[in-house]
């Protein structure tokens, strides 16, 4: 089965960047949509980008323009490039790989926007 394994979080100031990267292993991961997700204290988990396996993308309206996903099959990672950060793109950011008849999360990294 895979397993996903997060990293790239951290402290940033809004305006700044960072990104995120989504290591998997297993062979099939080339094979299946990862997406990433975000859940800020007290809120409920929000739905911010979406890859395919061809590469096709979906955004979140509230990260359009600043966050940009990406996969390299050959390392078997999913990057999420993160720009002009604001205060309320704090949140643990987790991925997601789903398949037809399973899916599987990881643990997530904590993202921190803050002056």
């Amino acid at each position: 089965q895979v397993q996903l394994v997060e990293s790239g979080g951290g402290l940033v100031q809004p305006g700044g960047s960072l990104r995120l990267s989504c290591a998997a292993s297993g062979s099939i991961y080339s094979t299946v949509v990862i997406a990433w997700y975000r859940q800020a204290p007290g809120k409920q988990r929000e739905l911010v980008a979406t890859i395919t396996s061809y590469g096709n993308t979906n955004y979140a309206d509230s990260v359009k323009g600043r966050f940009t996903i990406s996969r390299d099959n050959a390392k078997n990672t999913v990057y999420l490039q993160m720009n002009s950060l604001k205060l309320e793109d704090t949140a643990v950011y987790l991925c997601k790989a789903i398949a037809t008849t399973w899916n599987v999360w990881g643990q997530g990294t904590q993202v921190t926007v803050s002056s």
